[in-house]
């Protein structure tokens, strides 16, 4: 990802407090169907409830940051029907490893 695409997409976030989901994977090998499931599933979390944006780069390891206004909205995402499918295939299919953590965002800055 650039930074001018970084840019654009970090200055739709509100002013903190907010949550971040750090996604941080590493692929068995990469695939066609897991770059399509990957934008389903950044368009499906545009539409839900407390999605404030995304930022995601992937070289051997990838890493992903949703932000999320509030812990029920990042709930409600962990359980979204279309999201476990995605989950389960991710965990059968596509990833080697992958970790998940939540944080709250205190404070937020830039420079470019």
């Amino acid at each position: 990802m650039n930074f001018l695409k970084l840019k654009k997409m970090s200055s739709k976030l509100p002013l903190p407090p907010y949550y971040a989901v750090i996604f941080t994977s590493k692929l068995k090998k990469k695939s066609l169907a897991y770059e399509e499931m990957a934008h389903k599933m950044l368009k499906l979390a545009q539409k839900q409830k407390g999605f404030l944006g995304m930022e995601s780069a992937r070289e051997e390891i990838g890493i992903t940051v949703s932000y999320w206004k509030d812990l029920e909205s990042i709930k409600n995402w962990k359980e979204n029907t279309a999201h476990q499918l995605a989950q389960k295939l991710g965990k059968n299919e596509w990833y080697a490893a992958y970790r998940v953590r939540i944080a709250k965002v205190e404070r937020d800055y830039e420079f470019f």
